[in-house]
């Protein structure tokens, strides 16, 4: 129905609804994504709902468009739940804004979806993206032939005794096998010390003596996992450690083609398409600088030509769509090394950093130690930057704040910059860190702060309304720390006090939708369109239902409801801790994060903590140690601490968040 006639007549009930949600749509584009939207009749229209981001493939939206006339280019952004109709007249555009709006129709996975549609000056989309693959990565199309892939897939056993030492009994999501050596997903490592019996299969040998001589690998790998992915499951963005394998390593697709996503550390990602019987070749600074990894999803975003099997899926959103994917076996191939890497990219390489990373702590006395060298002195050191980072408050703690009674008295522990302390002036707010010059900062501010240890607050029992301790206890070394803290936090509530709590959470991307930590650190126009896909994502698809549920908590590690209160270790290989690529998801709970110190940040525009690692970077780097949560872990820390229930537990952008209540 034409907006500008709908006044003509009495409108159903319907009808309204439809229109209704037209309009909001339409107030939704320009204020998400700027996109301007008309009220007179053009010959372009932007299709809400009918989008790549949210299951809608080319090949099932245009022929609902071309029924109602000649479309001339239809523009399906990739990750955006709408695109862009341009029909070659204004007649044919009318009729289709008429025809369509509040239709139902059927996407790629069979659900349901109502179009709106509203007209635009222009149907236009402009997509940056590099146009090269990293330095160093190579495709190779049909690597073999057909008949050595069906070879291939039938010599991998997959009903053997799950006994065997080349099953992988531990990944959840896919079946794997290990050849020569175990590779450790904790660490993307192997141990040296204990190989494999039997070495790699005899059928690999004719197609490995191959690829050597033709330069695709200079040494004749001793290493190989063989991973079966099932449609809609990946593997997590990482690095292959550098001391642990030599610098090729070569990947084989076989059964169906993928889409794996390669990310520098500056938040540029290059999706490039993996065809059948390929040969991925990763060397220098694609295998030593970009992470690579595969999105969980059921469909990817290709070409909808054809006419390019392999390398970038391109930037022409006139010419992609979504292809279902397959039932997927990857060969990876690597050469364990048996000598210190001497790579280009010393900031990223773990036989090149000056410092060693700790081991986990073994004990309180270790558990403190660490906390003083990568948690306390770090932020003595970065705290200018770091609270020239920190300004904009988050909306679900100004909420909580604001919603206390007047005259609360409310405590901080774990302050920093002092950017909760004023919210809201009804309240009585004191704040504490343990950073002397954070709480300098405050200071500066007119806040009152002081400093002290979060587990030991010199504040008398039972003497404030409300604490909140925001992105603090991630910071303790072990479960019984992390536990003790809380305690502390109680403590200082009086009964029917309540206490807000946030950690960082190691799934970083959350019923389909990715925080702003993996989001961030883009280019502006990137910063751009990611920032407003959740937003606009939630207000469009309001009908479609939840695709997924998240892993159930009941992989998480139980709490010892002892009367001591206090928590079971986690079980943590007495190994090294692993150094995070920032902006990447975690695959390690425990892990030491990168912060680059950039110039002097009192002067001009805050800056991104999470700068690009380069070799040539002369900033200096400081490494903070945190310990992630999994889904359910803060609850269950939460319930071994005494006289308290849970109110609500939430995720906030990459966050696990806890309201609890002393009784």
């Amino acid at each position: 129905m034409d907006s500008n006639h709908h006044s003509n007549y009495k409108l159903s009930k319907t009808e309204k609804k439809f229109l209704r949600k037209q309009v909001k749509a339409s107030h939704t584009l320009l204020r998400h994504e700027g996109i301007q939207t008309v009220s007179y009749a053009t010959q372009s229209l932007v299709v809400a709902n009918g989008g790549l981001g949210n299951g809608m493939s080319r090949n099932q939206l245009l022929p609902v468009l071309e029924k109602c006339g000649l479309v001339d280019a239809l523009l399906m952004p990739p990750n955006k739940p709408y695109s862009f109709a341009r029909y070659k007249t204004t007649e044919e555009s009318k009729t289709a804004y008429v025809t369509l709006n509040g239709k139902e129709v059927v996407d790629d996975l069979g659900r349901k979806i109502i179009l709106y549609l509203n007209f635009v000056e222009k149907a236009q989309w402009k997509e940056l993206r590099p146009q090269a693959l990293p330095p160093g990565l190579m495709v190779v199309e049909e690597i073999i032939s057909s008949e050595d892939e069906k070879m291939l897939l039938e010599s991998v056993d997959w009903t053997e005794d799950t006994d065997n030492q080349n099953s992988q009994k531990s990944l959840k999501h896919r079946r794997v096998k290990h050849f020569g050596y175990e590779f450790h997903y904790e660490n993307n490592s192997v141990d040296k010390d204990k190989p494999l019996s039997g070495g790699l299969p005899d059928i690999c040998d004719r197609f490995l003596e191959k690829w050597l001589r033709e330069g695709y690998i200079k040494h004749k790998p001793d290493q190989m996992t063989i991973n079966q992915y099932e449609p809609g499951h990946g593997i997590p963005a990482h690095i292959d450690t550098h001391s642990a394998f030599e610098d090729e390593i070569i990947s084989l697709s076989l059964g169906s083609e993928i889409v794996m996503d390669f990310k520098h550390p500056d938040g540029i990602t290059v999706p490039v398409m993996l065809p059948r019987r390929s040969l991925l070749v990763m060397t220098g600074e694609s295998r030593y600088l970009w992470t690579h990894g595969i999105t969980c999803r059921k469909f990817d975003t290709v070409q909808a030509s054809g006419s390019q099997k392999s390398g970038i899926i391109t930037s022409d959103v006139g010419d992609i769509t979504l292809s279902k994917r397959g039932l997927r076996t990857s060969f990876t191939f690597r050469k364990v090394r048996q000598t210190p890497c001497n790579c280009s990219y010393p900031l990223v390489c773990d036989s090149q950093r000056k410092e060693t990373p700790p081991s986990f702590p073994e004990s309180d006395k270790e558990a403190s130690r660490l906390e003083q060298e990568y948690v306390h002195q770090v932020y003595e050191e970065i705290a200018g930057h770091f609270s020239s980072t920190r300004h904009t408050p988050w909306p679900h703690i100004v909420e909580f704040l604001k919603a206390l009674p007047n005259g609360s008295i409310v405590a901080d522990i774990g302050c920093g910059n002092g950017k909760y302390l004023g919210i809201n002036k009804e309240l009585y707010m004191i704040g504490c860190d343990r950073s002397q010059n954070l709480v300098d900062i405050c200071r500066e501010r007119q806040f009152q702060a002081f400093v002290c240890d979060a587990l030991a607050v010199p504040v008398r029992s039972g003497s404030c309304d409300a604490c909140i301790s925001i992105a603090v206890i991630h910071h303790f070394a072990t479960a019984e720390r992390r536990v003790a803290a809380l305690q502390e936090l109680v403590r200082l509530l009086r009964p029917g006090g309540k206490a807000l709590i946030y950690v960082w959470a190691m799934e970083q991307e959350y019923n389909k939708q990715k925080s702003k930590y993996l989001r961030g650190n883009r280019t502006s126009q990137e910063k751009k369109e990611m920032n407003s896909d959740t937003s606009v994502q939630r207000l469009l698809v309001e009908q479609m239902p939840d695709m997924d549920s998240p892993d159930s908590a009941s992989s998480v590690p139980s709490i010892n409801d002892s009367q001591e209160g206090r928590c079971n270790s986690w079980q943590v290989s007495n190994s090294k801790l692993p150094i995070h690529v920032n902006r990447t998801s975690f695959y390690s709970q425990d892990v030491l994060v990168p912060w680059h110190l950039k110039g002097n940040p009192d002067k001009g525009k805050p800056v991104e903590p999470f700068g690009p690692i380069e070799s040539h970077d002369p900033s200096p780097v400081f490494h903070r140690y945190y310990h992630v949560f999994r889904e359910g872990e803060l609850e269950a820390a939460c319930r071994a601490v005494s006289d308290v229930r849970i109110l609500q537990s939430y995720y906030d952008q990459g966050n696990w968040c806890v309201i609890l209540q002393k009784a």
